[in-house]
């Protein structure tokens, strides 16, 4: 975590009004609304854009299969050092597929042992977007099992948790109550 409280405070329950709860939908109606949502509803036509753009990237649309995805997601919020964008993939990443070897071998990158060819490409290509934002020539050719709508989704994916670990990181939304730190992520 860079910030060990927040710069923009989530709203507190009972700052949370009609309007807000209407915003934040049946998904939390008898939930638990994480931190990250108690913060970016504070500018709430932003919220609802990126509800709509992150629903996408989370869905069935995004034609990177669900594990793949999260392997995508984890590896662009550890390089970005998102402690609660990592907390909050890791068990995502779990409940699709991802092992807990699989989990620590992400932050070894695209060159640890015992990730498949395409495996290790996607974590290349993630590596080369979070540091260039480009996909180089060989990395490109790496991913030809992909689809060309997966490589957008890929892009895509990558773009859309780099945003969310730079809200995340400089607003410094901090750990939802049930959240671990990971170690590797402490500032």
């Amino acid at each position: 975590m860079r910030l060990d409280r927040p710069r923009v405070a989530p709203l507190a329950e009972a700052e949370l009004g009609p309007d807000h709860r209407a915003m934040l939908g049946d998904r939390f109606r008898s939930g638990n609304i994480l931190n990250i949502f108690r913060t970016l509803i504070k500018a709430p036509k932003a919220f609802k854009a990126f509800m709509w753009w992150g629903g996408y990237i989370l869905s069935d649309h995004n034609e990177l299969p669900p594990r793949e995805r999260e392997l995508v997601i984890l590896r662009t919020g550890y390089n970005w050092k998102s402690g609660y964008e990592w907390a909050q993939h890791v068990r995502i990443g779990k409940d699709c597929g991802l092992t807990d070897d699989e989990i620590a071998r992400i932050k070894l990158g695209p060159d640890a042992d015992g990730w498949t060819a395409i495996e290790s490409a996607m974590l290349r290509a993630t590596d080369e977007l979070t540091k260039d934002s480009f996909i180089s020539d060989a990395t490109w050719a790496d991913l030809a099992e992909l689809s060309e709508k997966q490589k957008m989704d890929l892009v895509m994916t990558v773009g859309q948790y780099t945003q969310v670990s730079m809200m995340l990181n400089s607003f410094g939304v901090q750990l939802d109550d049930d959240l671990v730190l990971d170690p590797d992520l402490k500032a």
